[in-house]
């Protein structure tokens, strides 16, 4: 009630001048229009038949295989990256020449690599580096796509066109591509290096997702009826758009964890991404190219890209299904 009287000059009139029977009455009725016209899928939880509750895109999620095929792959990768020490004791470094290229054995179940260093721990340990570089760079992206996206959306007019014809630029050059370029300038490259120049070149596909969703959704009814209770671009923004524009673009961020495991892969295997000491997956595909027909097992950390690419690949298609509101509840 607070709220609507100093979005409403009229309500606040009213009850000034002794009618708050009638201004509590026209409050509610606005109220009401504004419950009205909320998308049906935007509450936290409804009662279902049963008398539990529940979202209904949690509820599609988990009748969603896809999500059951992911969940297990993502859990796994997580436990690899945050507890290596639970699949392996055997340190990386703990390498021995007179091991090197040696199959799998008791104890050892990936054999070794080149130097001798056990493979399975080498491939455990791979998975921090791949998996911390893609999460970076997913949140650096995602939170420019969002705040700039916002703004466009939002203020339109040249703000829009300057923002939107800058991510037509940035969209135009190809994530590996222009990260193998410049990474190739740089002397030292880390972790942090690595992520900074992908999620540079990450984010124009997040934005315009962005942009289009708050574009749409400031044309809803529940968002003229806010409008018209008076309140500021900014409260709209904050509590009738952010929270319905935000789905698409936590579904593409998903699947983009996925593709920027392959595209560290990648610039680490080309010999621009990380280098060494650091241990990832695309550095032992990289070791282990001139030496594939003598000991296979050294592609196994290809395994492990594809499975990671997978596993986020279908996390997003089951979110943006779970999402859809056409879905079923």
């Amino acid at each position: 009630m607070s709220s609507l009287l100093t979005e409403r000059p009229d309500v606040a009139a009213e009850t000034a001048t002794g009618n708050a029977p009638r201004a509590r009455t026209r409050a509610a009725d606005l109220d009401g229009i504004l419950a009205a016209d909320r998308p049906r899928d935007l509450p936290a939880a409804e009662t279902t038949a049963g008398g539990r509750r529940g979202s209904p895109v949690v509820r599609r999620l988990l009748r969603d295989p896809k999500f059951w095929i992911a969940s297990p792959l993502l859990a796994a990768f997580v436990m690899l990256a945050m507890v290596p020490g639970f699949f392996t004791r055997v340190e990386p470094v703990d390498c021995r020449l007179a091991r090197s290229l040696g199959s799998p054995q008791a104890g050892h179940p990936f054999g070794f690599d080149l130097l001798g260093c056990d493979y399975l721990s080498r491939t455990v340990y791979g998975a921090r580096s791949s998996l911390t570089i893609a999460v970076m760079v997913v949140i650096l992206a995602m939170a420019v796509a969002v705040a700039l996206g916002a703004l466009a959306g939002l203020a339109g007019g040249a703000v829009d066109v300057v923002i939107s014809r800058a991510a037509d630029v940035v969209f135009g050059v190809p994530v590996v591509l222009g990260g193998l370029v410049i990474l190739a300038l740089q002397e030292d490259r880390g972790m942090v290096q690595v992520a900074l120049v992908l999620a540079a070149l990450s984010w124009p596909a997040m934005l315009r997702l962005m942009r289009i969703a708050v574009i749409s959704q400031l044309q809803t009814s529940y968002v003229e009826a806010a409008r018209a209770l008076g309140a500021s671009r900014w409260r709209i923004l904050r509590r009738h758009v952010l929270t319905a524009a935000i789905g698409p673009v936590l579904v593409y961020a998903t699947a983009l964890i996925g593709a920027i495991v392959a595209a560290e892969a990648t610039l680490s295997f080309m010999g621009v991404g990380l280098q060494l000491p650091a241990i990832s997956w695309g550095l032992q595909l990289a070791a282990a190219q001139t030496h594939i027909g003598q000991a296979p097992h050294l592609l196994i950390p290809g395994g492990f890209v594809m499975l990671a690419v997978l596993g986020f690949v279908l996390a997003g298609d089951a979110v943006r299904d779970a999402l859809d509101p056409r879905g079923e509840a």
